[in-house]
């Protein structure tokens, strides 16, 4: 992983946190939620995986714009959605706590049409700061200059298109390991009882080097192997097995040659129960990128 942003001024302290509903109001300040009127505390909102691919997506319709979209039908609206990106990779953890964050263009070599696109939601920093402040595995670092990347806009401008509901972004730290990730998204489950959708937005495929650029529709045998071997894992709730990517042989190292766009799945599988329903949509690949998007819940 590439890193932008500062080292931590400081090594973490991990002390407990109690996380019973009135500890959790007074120490992180989410009265708001815990004391929501019964009516409105209803299922928690289902966490996604969503394969965001090309940039291009943002401005396009297609098959996955249209899978985006049909997946909040019947869904109430949230009242925040917490993104974690692949493209926000950072030395610690962060998430952003702005009014207003800002559309990031982070990448080029594409039409001024793409770059015209603004994605206005609004932040939360009333949600962020109370993130921060009751985070215990690692300390989350409130962020004042990031905003949202490609990877949450190019989607959330399909699923959530008025832009008119908060969106905070939660960064990877690139210094920590796949396991880590894992045990350190538990931390946000929490967020699901309290109307905050989840997003988790990467590829299970991601290999850029070996895109053919001529033929997208031509997959290599080795990452539709990968992608479905990603797909049973998944659908067992195999972490370890999922965490430990590296050792699923060839095709899994071929399709995840940096994990940035792999880690943000283990996030949704964290904090997915097990008693939740789980289902692909926009099962596509396009040459060595897959678009595969999950729904858990």
């Amino acid at each position: 992983m590439s890193f932008e942003g500062q080292r931590p001024k400081a090594a973490f302290s991990r002390k407990s946190f109690l996380w019973g509903a009135a500890g959790f109001a007074f120490a992180a300040g989410l009265g708001k939620f815990l004391y929501r009127r019964k009516e409105e505390n209803m299922d928690r909102l289902p966490v996604f995986f969503v394969g965001h691919g090309s940039p291009m997506n943002a401005i396009g319709e297609n098959e996955f714009t249209r899978g985006w979209a049909e997946s909040m039908k019947g869904l109430p609206d949230p009242d925040a959605v917490l993104c974690i990106s692949a493209h926000w990779v950072t030395r610690g953890t962060r998430i952003t706590a702005m009014e207003s964050p800002k559309t990031i263009h982070d990448f080029y070599g594409f039409p001024q049409e793409l770059f015209d696109v603004q994605y206005p939601a609004p932040g939360y920093p009333e949600l962020a700061g109370s993130i921060s402040k009751s985070a215990s595995f690692q300390p989350i670092e409130q962020d004042y200059e990031w905003g949202l990347d490609h990877g949450t806009w190019s989607v959330l401008r399909h699923m959530i298109p008025k832009a008119n509901i908060p969106v905070l972004q939660l960064s990877l730290d690139g210094t920590k390991p796949a396991t880590w990730h894992y045990e350190f998204a538990k931390e946000l489950s929490r967020l699901r009882q309290r109307r905050v959708l989840i997003v988790a937005s990467g590829d299970l495929v991601h290999n850029l080097r070996l895109y053919d650029w001529r033929n997208e529709e031509k997959v290599p045998d080795w990452a539709q192997e990968a992608n479905e071997t990603f797909k049973s894992l998944i659908l067992k709730r195999d972490a370890k097995a999922l965490s430990d990517y590296e050792n699923l042989g060839a095709s899994a190292r071929l399709a995840v040659p940096t994990p940035e766009h792999y880690v943000p799945m283990l996030y949704s599988l964290a904090l997915a129960s097990d008693d939740e329903e789980i289902s692909f949509y926009n099962d596509k690949i396009q040459s060595s990128v897959s678009m595969t998007s999950i729904k858990f819940g």
